[in-house]
């Protein structure tokens, strides 16, 4: 079951914020990255920090697996580009990619200044389309690839507390974006669906969301955040991990042009409000 052995990935911010090797919360991609290979991928990950891809590169390699990494502005074409043609050449082909860039700048329609809406785009939506852009040619020579992108729940449902336009926007345009991927390339043996995080217990809670909207309170932050989840909890990046897996499998060959949103059921309980 789920069994990758043969297969090649490509993991777009396969890294984690923070560098510490022995870290047991971690991002969405170095988790995904890091399951891949254990179900027998070959990881090709790219970060924009080479220290963060290759801290997930010495985990994958301890545990008996194949990784290789590449410092990637996932914005930048060209580099884009260049590392889709240095995995092609090191490991032969891409039958999975995982968009996984993305991250959220606080602001509404007025307050947001206009190059942090244009980044925001940039990085929220560029990333995946670059990565598409670049890797369905390999996967159309293949005849078959999937590739799965990261939305988040914050496309679905507008946070009362906390105005984050741009991220929303971004965030539910990867769902059309996904869709119009999944269909144009369907007959071609091609899947594209999309993962949907909920609130998440991630490295990004610890080392940036704690700072910059939890007032260097952690413990009170993670406390909140739990409280909001009707399973009392937050899930953490493994689980993110898990449905990405389970979309990039074989398992999963009849299923593209759709979502699968780990939320603990946070969207369904708040659509019942």
């Amino acid at each position: 079951m789920l069994d990758l052995r043969g297969k090649i990935a490509f993991v777009t911010g396969a890294g984690s914020v923070g560098d510490d090797p022995d870290a047991t919360i971690w991002g969405n991609g170095k988790a995904t990255a890091v399951l891949l290979a254990r179900q027998g991928a070959k990881v090709f990950g790219v970060d924009l920090r080479q220290e963060a891809a290759d801290v997930t590169k010495a985990i994958i390699e301890r545990e008996g697996g194949t990784c290789a990494t590449r410092s990637v502005d996932m914005t930048n074409a060209k580099q884009v580009e260049a590392a889709v043609e240095h995995c092609v050449g090191q490991f032969g082909s891409i039958d999975i990619l995982v968009n996984n860039v993305g991250g959220s700048a606080p602001g509404s329609a007025v307050t947001m200044p206009e190059e942090v809406w244009d980044s925001q785009l940039d990085h929220n939506l560029k990333t995946a389309f670059l990565g598409c852009k670049y890797v369905i040619p390999v996967m159309e020579k293949q005849g078959k690839g999937a590739i799965v992108n990261l939305a988040s729940i914050a496309g679905l449902s507008m946070s009362a507390d906390r105005a984050h336009i741009a991220y929303s926007t971004t965030k539910l345009g990867l769902f059309a974006f996904s869709k119009s991927t999944a269909i144009t390339y369907a007959a071609q043996g091609i899947r594209c669906n999309t993962v949907v995080p909920g609130l998440m217990h991630t490295a990004l809670v610890e080392h940036r969301l704690a700072k910059t909207i939890g007032a260097n309170d952690l413990q009170g932050l993670i406390d909140r955040r739990n409280a909001q989840c009707p399973t009392g909890e937050m899930g953490n990046a493994w689980d993110i991990a898990h449905a990405v897996l389970f979309l990039a499998s074989d398992e999963a060959r009849y299923i593209t042009g759709t979502e699968i949103i780990v939320d603990g059921g946070l969207t369904t309980a708040r659509s019942n409000v």
